[in-house]
């Protein structure tokens, strides 16, 4: 098993890296050349700009069991069909169960943005939130 992080916006880079260094997990972070990430103990693949393109080159690097930690729901979709576990930065477990729903809110919202519509974006994040997104990676990490 293997971590590999959305590194693109990612509010828990150093939560998921200091875990990962702790229980000896290999973590990779993926980025695009706007980005810059040299962490002790985890890997930084970089990929050129471009719509998606760390996404692709993540479900490419990803393997049955491992864990990813992405906002985007399109990208939790594909590691779902490949088997892995994806997490949100909230410690939502993205499944089966919830992806469609989630990629049709997804639509929804954009089709309200682009009729000249607003959706209000998420509040500064708490450190509750980085407690409950630790909390949920470490037991994905133990299996549970």
């Amino acid at each position: 098993m293997k971590v590999l992080i959305d590194g693109d916006g990612c509010p828990v880079i150093d939560i998921t890296v200091t875990l990962c260094n702790k229980t000896g997990t290999e973590c990779i972070i993926l980025c695009d050349t706007s980005h810059y990430f040299d962490k002790k103990g985890a890997r930084t693949v970089m990929v050129s700009k471009g719509n998606d393109t760390v996404d692709f080159a993540l479900v490419n690097m990803v393997d049955k069991g491992d864990i990813v930690v992405t906002q985007d729901y399109g990208l939790a979709a594909m590691c779902i069909a490949k088997q892995a576990r994806p997490i949100s930065q909230n410690g939502m477990l993205y499944t089966d169960k919830n992806i469609d729903g989630l990629l049709m809110a997804r639509h929804t919202a954009r089709e309200v943005r682009m009729g000249g519509g607003r959706i209000k974006g998420q509040g500064k994040r708490t450190k509750d939130q980085n407690g409950l997104f630790e909390e949920k990676i470490r037991r994905l990490m133990e299996g549970q």
